[in-house]
């Protein structure tokens, strides 16, 4: 059997990084050969016809890619199964005038879904209710006794927004309380759907529409298309007056924080809601970049790294329907108070956090031993916070390189876990062959994440099927480590008309990986620990030119102590670039993702 790997190219022969990675080019000869043409016949800036070049897409499709548009790239919304149906009955849930509850998840999707839904409805009129359960006492997705006080207080049409797609129980309890439930979802589900009025789902079996990388929050946007289609008949001038683009902001906050894959109509999401963000219309979303320092135009970095962990800290460790609350409040004053509440319950989030993975990490260090260790991280533990796991497992994942779960046990022994998975290995489907098997109570996600339930007396046995099932597809994961690098940049040379080049090809995130620079050679002429663990530097070039740098998390790893004890060395040095700004000024940082002895 012919393998293509050896052909890769090693960069700056670097074979085995302080991270254990090897470094090799992106763009093979012909990949190059592909960013010369495109920037030859498109008039691209060359930079930019690498950073395209080396994220496939084609050269008839780069003019459009940079500048991406709904119009373009959004489908008729008739083309997702069940969307006409589920336009249908909530238009006609607008005009009887008719209670509506909306039932959204905890993370920042299911915010962002049920502030778009019921912004929607406020403007024609409709008493809408938010439904946010609490994560510890309810868990993910609608219950029956959710569903009974819904309806006992009126409501007469429930949509549940981010859940719903195998809630089956629950939505039996609806349809024998006589209540219609519109289904607005993203998670994979298998061909066993709940029984309710529409379920419109691009990852159901039966939708063929192609939109399946779109968050809960993009299907939303959607079905209100689809609902303003119909509502132009019967309520033209509200409609009129109803801005649609006008919540994008919301679409690219959840687009970001749910890492979907930024492809097709996601990136025009991202593109056009940052535009709409940085107007700073949502008198909610305003009050949490003030709280959280943002400096400079919103990014994605901001929504991902600053605002959504805010967001999400509501429902990690409080009152889970803060976020939503914050995203539909239209006073000042009240916005500022729930961002300063968020901001709180996000400083004890991760206070809670630092403590917790200390145990994790003393856990799986005797559990990984001398060797390779298992291919699944299963950690567990009574008194963690259920609210935490993921975060914990996200951590773990990143440290050891292969998917990770953290179960948080309770009294009782049961477990309330999350799981993160590593490129390439689909992790929600291997839950879901678990909760077929009966190992787990209840469990669900999509490749990346997973959530489960699970009693403790099967943790073992749910073990062993994960690292049987995982062992042969993450071992080849392992080996192939790479860090893909797009090019070479000295110091002197990583300016901000570089970084301003390179940002024309972004926004950057899942399936779509910012451009990673080499730094080739340079003296580590200053470096210092700032915050709890992050490792900042200073890099000096053979022709004096400076940079500054910084490797976050990085002082307990390898790469971090070896920085930390090589001032006056010669490292290369692999990131990516940013603009960071500060009192009014732009500077360039790097943020440090590897580094090398230089030879």
């Amino acid at each position: 059997m012919s393998d293509s790997k050896p052909a890769e190219k090693i960069f700056l022969g670097v074979e085995n990084s302080l991270s254990g990675q090897a470094w090799v080019s992106r763009l093979d000869q012909a990949g190059e050969n592909k960013a010369l043409s495109m920037a030859q016949v498109t008039g691209i800036p060359e930079i930019i016809a690498r950073v395209l070049a080396g994220r496939d897409v084609p050269q008839g499709e780069a003019q459009r890619f940079l500048d991406p548009t709904i119009k373009d790239l959004m489908p008729d919304p008739s083309r997702l199964t069940d969307c006409d149906l589920a336009a249908a009955r909530i238009v006609s849930a607008i005009d009887r005038g008719q209670r509506v509850a909306v039932f959204g998840d905890y993370d920042v999707d299911g915010a962002a879904s049920s502030a778009l839904m019921q912004r929607f409805l406020a403007h024609f009129g409709v008493a809408c209710e938010i439904y946010i359960p609490d994560r510890i006492f309810e868990g993910y997705g609608p219950n029956p006794q959710a569903i009974a006080d819904l309806v006992g207080r009126g409501a007469q049409l429930i949509v549940t927004v981010d859940c719903g797609s195998t809630s089956h129980e629950s939505l039996a309890e609806a349809a024998r309380l006589g209540v219609d439930v519109v289904v607005i979802d993203h998670h994979q589900v298998g061909p066993d759907l709940p029984v309710c009025h529409a379920l419109v789902n691009p990852n159901r079996e039966d939708d063929l529409s192609g939109q399946g990388h779109l968050c809960a929050c993009g299907v939303v946007f959607m079905v209100v298309a689809g609902c303003l289609r119909l509502l132009r008949v019967s309520h033209p001038d509200t409609v009129r007056s109803f801005d649609l683009l006008g919540e994008l902001d919301l679409v690219a906050l959840a687009t970001v924080c749910d890492v979907v894959p930024l492809k097709g109509l996601n990136r025009a999401f991202v593109v056009k809601g940052l535009m709409v963000a940085r107007q700073m219309k949502n008198v909610g979303l305003a009050a949490l970049v003030r709280k959280a320092g943002v400096n400079g135009p919103l990014s994605p970095y901001h929504l991902g790294f600053l605002i959504g962990p805010r967001i999400n800290a509501g429902g990690r460790i409080s009152d889970a329907a803060l976020g939503s609350r914050l995203l539909t409040v239209t006073e000042v004053d009240e916005a500022d108070a729930i961002a300063e509440r968020l901001d709180q319950l996000n400083r004890e989030r991760q206070a809670i956090e630092v403590a917790m993975l200390e145990e994790a990490e003393a856990e799986v260090a005797v559990e990984m031993g001398a060797g390779e260790g298992p291919p699944v991280i299963v950690t567990a533990r009574r008194g963690w916070h259920p609210g935490i796991v993921g975060l914990l497992a996200s951590r773990l994942k990143e440290r050891y390189r292969r998917p990770a779960f953290a179960v948080a046990l309770d009294s009782q022994g049961k477990g309330t876990g999350s799981g993160r998975s590593i490129a390439g290995f689909d992790i929600g489907r291997m839950v879901r062959k678990a909760v077929e098997d009966g190992l787990l109570v209840k469990g669900g996600g999509h490749a990346m994440a997973a959530g489960l339930t699970v009693e403790e007396s099967k943790l073992g046995a749910m073990r062993g099927f994960f690292e049987d099932s995982a062992r042969s597809t993450v071992a080849s994961l392992r080996d192939n480590h790479r860090l893909r690098i797009d090019g070479a940049v000295a110091a002197s040379g990583a300016t901000i008309a570089l970084v301003d080049q390179v940002e024309k090809a972004g926004p950057y995130g899942a399936a779509h990986p910012q451009p990673v620079f080499a730094v080739p050679a340079h003296v580590l002429a200053d470096v210092r620990l700032v915050g709890q663990n992050h490792v900042k530097v200073t890099l000096k070039g053979p022709d004096g030119g400076r940079l500054d740098g910084i490797a976050f998390r990085a002082m307990d790893t390898p790469l971090g102590q070896a920085l930390m004890a090589g001032r006056g060395l010669n490292f290369h040095f692999a990131g990516t670039l940013s603009a960071d700004h500060w009192q009014g000024s732009r500077r360039v940082q790097l943020r440090v993702l590897d580094a090398a002895v230089a030879r």
